[in-house]
């Protein structure tokens, strides 16, 4: 009744890589989108009435129209 079956290394069995896959890619689509958020969108100016105060964008006070 002491039959133990030894079924080889961890990484050899699907199920440590089925649970580790979800989070893997979750980390993947993360460093995708940061990149191309970084790449298309780091120099693009505070539109629609925004200030841009150091890192802070609020909204700003609207044009007024002078005389």
């Amino acid at each position: 009744m002491d039959e133990s079956k030894d079924s080889g290394p961890w990484w050899r069995e699907p199920w440590p890589w089925l649970l580790m896959a979800g989070p893997a890619l979750a980390i993947v689509g993360c460093v995708i989108t940061i990149v191309l958020a970084f790449q298309n969108f780091s120099n693009q100016g505070v539109t629609d009435g925004g200030v841009k105060q150091g890192l802070v964008v609020t909204k700003g006070e609207p044009a007024r129209e002078q005389r």
